[in-house]
């Protein structure tokens, strides 16, 4: 489908979903390598990121956690500048090795909350897991370990990513039009 429609706006493909699998699959070797001798704690944050989440750890052969965190901060089209978590941390991080998995970093602000959030539970290191990232529209620097593509400073929706809400369940990733 060469065009998809969500609510009132029209996008067209723009990551088709064999180049996603491509570069995930590129991540999670490059997780795998680096956590080998770990036994991380994936920490996907949703909503957006749960199909990235899955396809990622599917291809980690590594003993490892998963556990989840809901943050808010866009409404439509737009980041809201506020950051609201739905869902918190529910698990000891101390002492432990955490794969922060996000959909998008755009801003950077969401990552850098969350980031000196899970500091003050002293984990042994942080790593961020991106699927995509927006360089031209970060306001933050935000360390980056892992990222597949990165993407201009267009909206897009597909793979987990939604426009109020829609959207979120393509193979592959559309731009707005």
């Amino acid at each position: 489908m060469e065009k998809l429609h969500v609510l009132d706006k029209t996008f067209a493909i723009s990551i088709p979903e064999a180049e996603i699998q491509k570069q995930v699959s590129h991540v999670a070797a490059e997780i795998t390598r680096d956590m080998k001798d770990k036994c991380p704690l994936f920490l996907p944050v949703l909503n957006g990121s749960f199909i990235f989440a899955a396809d990622l750890l599917r291809q980690i052969p590594l003993p490892c956690e998963i556990s989840f965190i809901k943050l808010a901060s866009y409404q439509g089209t737009q980041s809201s500048g506020q950051i609201r978590e739905i869902m918190g941390l529910n698990t000891d991080i101390t002492g432990r090795h955490i794969v922060i998995v996000e959909d998008i970093i755009d801003s950077g602000m969401t990552m850098a909350h969350m980031i000196e959030t899970l500091q003050s539970h002293n984990p042994a290191s942080i790593s961020v897991c991106t699927l995509l990232v927006k360089p031209d529209a970060l306001k933050v620097q935000v360390p980056i370990h892992y990222h597949a593509i990165e993407i201009p400073n267009d909206f897009i929706v597909g793979y987990g990513l939604d426009y109020n809400g829609f959207g979120r369940n393509t193979k592959d990733i559309y731009t707005i039009v």
